[in-house]
């Protein structure tokens, strides 16, 4: 069935599909940079001093090659390709469904991508799991699916949802947050701004705005769930307790650069997409 034949919330999912797979892609790097600033201090000597951003990513480059930035990359398409665009399409539904209005007020839209993202995030939990465990270097696996096997075998399918409360902790409030300030912003833009021919680049700029807000307020939720993933021992508290007593209040930050600039450049990016694409196929997003 063509594109313009099939349900509003298939398209939206083709859409959302779309974006996300361009925006990893290109940020691919970023994350993975990210999840090794969370895991190597775990690794390292007493007084060995502080590992940052650019020495994790000169050394990726020297012992990997430039092509190691992308590993991973096959499990964050696994994840972003079905979990953009369930995240979209269920926003699109829930959307549809519960608001009746063009533009929903600041909670409304702070429940829609919460809910959405709660139902993408539980859905996709299990390729989020392996996705961290082969990017952090910790363990060998030679690919996703020895990954997959190795986990299910020797630590059972359960740990493949291990984290799942940091994870939500992390990723509802914000998509929540993130959706709020995006759509009010937006709002508040003269319409003629919003059908010019730079629509694209407006969206975006509201899109890093409202990023970089919602990635700082949830990077210690991000910290805490990498490292119950990548340790699935340990339970979510555990995991808390253990970032505070071995670095304190800044443990929950490790890793913030990185991670506000993927996770701020991705969404804006995917909902840049997302929304051309909605309106080129005669949806409004």
């Amino acid at each position: 069935m063509e594109l313009a034949l099939a349900h509003p919330a298939i398209k939206a999912f083709m859409c959302g599909s779309l974006s996300g797979t361009c925006s990893t892609l290109l940020f691919q790097p970023l994350d993975l940079v990210k999840t090794r600033l969370q895991t190597v201090q775990r690794t390292m000597q007493p007084g060995s001093g502080r590992i940052g951003m650019v020495t994790v990513l000169l050394n990726v480059v020297r012992t990997e090659r430039l092509l190691g930035l992308w590993k991973g990359v096959s499990p964050s398409f696994m994840r972003t390709i079905p979990g953009v665009g369930l995240y979209f399409s269920t926003y699109h539904s829930f959307k549809q469904h519960f608001f009746q209005e063009k533009n929903p007020g600041a909670l409304g839209a702070a429940l829609l991508g919460g809910g959405a993202r709660t139902v993408a995030g539980i859905v996709m939990l299990p390729v989020t799991v392996i996705k961290t465990r082969y990017e952090c270097g910790r363990y060998r696996y030679r690919g996703v699916t020895e990954a997959l096997r190795s986990v299910c075998r020797t630590e059972g399918p359960a740990a493949l949802y291990s984290g799942m409360m940091a994870t939500l902790l992390r990723d509802v409030p914000f998509s929540g947050i993130y959706v709020m300030f995006y759509s009010q912003m937006k709002t508040s833009l003269p319409k003629e701004i919003s059908v010019s021919a730079s629509a694209p680049l407006v969206n975006f700029s509201c899109g890093v705005l409202a990023g970089v807000l919602a990635s700082l307020v949830t990077q210690p939720a991000d910290v805490v769930k990498t490292l119950v993933q990548v340790n699935p021992q340990l339970r979510t508290a555990d995991a808390v307790r253990c970032i505070y007593v071995e670095h304190g209040l800044k443990g929950f930050l490790r890793g913030a650069v990185p991670r506000s600039l993927r996770k701020t450049l991705i969404a804006a990016m995917a909902w840049t997409i997302y929304e051309q694409m909605m309106a080129y196929i005669g949806l409004k997003s």
